[in-house]
């Protein structure tokens, strides 16, 4: 069973440095089993094991969520209300507990409206800058900071309230059936159900439209006034139908300005994703795009605008702002010497903060870079670039994949950044697979031995080189292997197919050979063009199958979610379930009811809860606010009525296979070869700890990726296809990525393509081609460095992969 941690204690002393012990005892939360483990505080800390094997489980799920629920009950009451709070995790004590800090790979709390620079906090410094020492015209007035700001009203364009695109719409849009009379949902964009859109229709009527008539009887004047007047006129309205008949007063506005308004306000993704469909979006005419107003855009420092400064990527901003700096002394400055002064301190501030991003391989983004565009990986070291800074000590930092997306380049300054943390007085719990990072800790807790049920336990708890005797870890047959590293046999492709005059992003008009039927591995330092580069091949190949030219298929594999709410899950994107309701509707009891295959599915009334409609969870639309789950109060997530859950398959219901993990149900559906097929492809790709009922919510950009993944593997028939993937490595263990790997040699053993953006040696030393990217990144990228085979690489000078990759490759 678990590990105990007297044993660990008892074994191996306290490392150098560390003041003592975080004790954890009975931690069962997820799929722990009651584990006991002593974790040394004040020390470099590396969870490990296989995906799912429960380390996140037990550093994220109970180490740090026992730390915040201590923090939130020091608050006050109403504090605690506003903060969203985990629940107390499934644990018996935990003692010398720190109060801690999570940097998680999430997008939670970012928007279209933050960037780079909101969330490192580089846009207030650089606003400062601009107010008080950039150069204005002459006799224009002192703007304040907040006018270097396109999210506030002082610097906002006017007329793109500071998004940088202009939003419109046409009559054809809002009325896409003018045969339909107002009454008769003519006007599409007003919702067709509810009180809104019958309130817009009751005051249309008491202005004196017809809304009876065709769209097309009215007269053009009665049409632009509905759809783009300017007046907002409050009437008192006379229902005439359903409900509440009493007079109100209602308040008018064209239907353009509802559509506009109402997109820019809300939050809800349901709400935009109605809203969408009727509007046409460009570049702002006014601010051309720079979001901001022209009396802020006039103001430069060292002869660029604050709009153009964000833009360029960090690597090149501290020394183009220096370069202001020192014309600005030799000008004597604009402002005198209180703002010289002020530009000095400020400049010096900006750079310390550029350098702590730059130091973790993040030199090649701009400030502008939108928070939707950044990679979980790539926020959580802002965010980490940000603690270097804070000067905190006698804090617990949880980190999960602070490696994530980074070449083996980068990955030493990343290990001498987690240092600093530790060398400040903190300590620091990191979840990784990442082994050239595990090695350098001063401690690994390793968990497993395997993934789901089948893991949950400490199999090691100290020193790195004590892992080497832990003989059920499987991490410790990578980190010390007993051979040489596999043997790829290199495929010699049947044909090739060329890519000419690459220019997307920072690509500098580069030309690309890929090799079909075999696997490509396009790498490169962070920032040096990679996703760019296929995504061109990607637009190419597509636009010469829709221009009529020999079509090839080509699959674009991403990581962006296989579905927006609770009701999109693993068991329905990839087909299996709908083998499994089959199943149910073929049994004596099903067939007794008649229940059809219909029945077991939680997408149609008849069988599902009909309080949360078989979703699990009751989704709240907040119009103004994103959309929130919480757990059906009738079914308790099980999704279906109690009528359904009646019938049993093998004694078990419906609800019981969706809470199954992928392995469990390998096991249960081994004799039904349609159900088995797709489990052991999704087993292949490393996702055998997920639950079949796993809410698309809840999975990470790695495993939807891999799940899109299984989804093509398990269809029939499917040769000649170019699989692009980026990065799929993301979130797995060394042993998970030799399965994958596997995967990429049946497909190209089929006659297919694999083309994949990695970072990871194993799955470059495992190619046939390799591109690299470099030589650095943002505009110092963007060039082809090589292409050769593994072998080849080691020789080509200039290469930054070669001499990781040579650690990969057999002697």
């Amino acid at each position: 069973m678990a590990t105990r941690s007297e044993t660990t204690a008892a074994r191996f002393q306290l490392p150098s440095g560390s003041s003592g012990w975080l004790t954890v005892r009975g931690a069962r939360e997820h799929n722990l089993q009651n584990v006991d483990v002593d974790i040394p505080r004040d020390a470099f800390v590396v969870f490990t094991g296989v995906s799912g094997s429960g380390k996140s489980s037990l550093a994220f799920g109970t180490v740090f969520a026992e730390a915040q629920r201590r923090y939130f009950e020091s608050v006050a009451p109403y504090a605690r209300r506003l903060i969203d709070q985990a629940g107390a995790p499934d644990i018996d004590s935990i003692g010398g507990l720190p109060p801690a800090v999570a940097l998680k790979q999430a997008r939670g709390g970012v928007s279209s409206r933050s960037s780079l620079g909101t969330i490192s906090s580089l846009s207030d410094v650089l606003r400062l800058l601009f107010s008080r020492a950039g150069t204005y015209p002459d006799g224009a007035e002192h703007l304040p900071a907040a006018a270097f700001s396109p999210n506030t009203s002082a610097g906002a364009c006017p007329t793109c309230q500071g998004s940088g695109v202009a939003r419109s719409t046409t009559e054809d849009l809002l009325v896409p059936d003018p045969s339909l009379s107002i009454d008769g949902g003519a006007i599409a964009v007003w919702p067709n159900r509810g009180w809104q859109g019958l309130n817009f229709r009751r005051i249309a009527d008491e202005l004196g439209y017809d809304i009876h008539s065709p769209w097309t009887d009215l007269a053009p004047s009665d049409r632009n006034q509905i759809l783009f007047g300017d007046d907002e006129p409050t009437v008192v309205v006379h229902a005439r139908e359903g409900g509440n008949k009493n007079p109100y007063n209602g308040s008018w506005q064209s239907v353009e300005r509802y559509l506009l308004r109402t997109y820019a306000k809300t939050e809800a993704e349901s709400q935009r994703n109605r809203l969408e469909p009727y509007l046409i979006v460009g570049p702002c005419p006014t601010c051309r795009g720079k979001r901001l107003r022209v009396e802020s855009l006039a103001v430069t420092f060292g002869g660029y605008d604050i709009a153009e400064l964000v833009a360029l990527p960090l690597s090149r901003l501290g020394d183009v702002l220096q370069a202001g700096l020192e014309a600005q002394g030799r000008a004597r400055g604009q402002h005198g010497a209180p703002a010289a002064s002020a530009a000095r301190a400020l400049v010096k501030d900006f750079g310390g903060r550029v350098d702590a991003i730059i130091r973790l391989g993040l030199g090649y983004l701009p400030m502008d870079r939108s928070s939707v565009n950044l990679s979980p990986g790539e926020l959580q070291r802002i965010r980490l670039a940000s603690q270097l800074r804070s000067g905190l000590f006698g804090v617990l930092y949880v980190l999960d994949e602070p490696s994530s997306g980074l070449h083996p380049a980068d990955a030493k300054a990343l290990y001498e950044a987690l240092r600093e943390l530790i060398n400040a007085g903190n300590s620091l719990l990191v979840v990784e697979h990442d082994l050239r990072i595990a090695r350098r800790a001063d401690w690994i807790i390793d968990v497993g031995p395997r993934a789901g049920n089948q893991g949950g336990r400490v199999i090691f708890s100290g020193p790195p080189d004590g892992l080497e005797r832990a003989t059920d870890s499987v991490t410790a047959k990578f980190m010390f292997p007993d051979g040489p590293p596999p043997t790829h046999l290199l495929r010699v492709p049947p044909a090739w197919r060329e890519f000419t005059h690459l220019s997307r992003n920072n690509l500098q008009n580069i030309s690309v050979k890929i090799p079909l039927g075999v696997m490509t591995t396009i790498t490169g330092v962070s920032g040096s063009g990679k996703s760019s580069l296929v995504t061109e091949i990607i637009d190419r190949v597509n636009a010469e199958n829709e221009a009529g030219a020999p079509r090839q298929r080509i699959i674009s594999i991403d990581q962006k979610p296989i579905g927006r709410s609770p009701r999109s899950n693993l068991a329905t994107y990839t087909g299996l379930f709908d083998t499994v309701r089959q199943l149910f509707a073929g049994t004596a009891d099903a067939k007794a009811r008649r229940f059809t295959a219909g029945r077991f599915s939680f997408n149609v009334e008849g069988g599902r809860c009909p309080t949360c409609q078989g979703e699990g969870f009751i989704s709240i639309e907040l119009i103004f606010m994103p959309d929130d789950y919480s757990p059906c109060p009738t079914c308790h997530g099980a999704r279906y009525n109690p009528e359904t859950l009646k019938v049993l398959y093998r004694g078990v219901t419906i609800a019981d296979v969706l809470a199954m993990t992928v392995t469990a149900a390998q096991d249960f559906f081994a004799e039904v070869p349609a159900v088995n097929r797709a489990l052991g492809v999704l087993t292949d790709v490393g996702l055998g700890y997920l639950t079949l009922g796993q809410p698309a919510t809840e999975l990470s950009g790695g495993e939807a990726q891999r799940i899109k993944l299984a989804t093509e593997l398990q269809r029939p028939g499917r040769v000649g296809t170019i699989f692009v993937l980026d990065e799929p490595t993301g979130g797995l263990h060394p042993a998970n990525v030799r399965a994958l790997i596997e995967v990429f040699e049946t497909l190209t053993e089929t006659g297919n393509t694999v083309i994949a953006v990695e970072h990871n040696m194993d799955v470059v030393a495992a190619s046939d081609w390799i591109i690299e990217l470099g030589p650095a990144g943002g505009d110092r990228g963007g060039h082809v460095i090589a292409a050769a085979t593994p072998p080849d690489l080691l020789a080509v000078p200039g290469s930054v992969t070669a001499p990781f990759l040579a650690q990969a490759l057999p002697v």
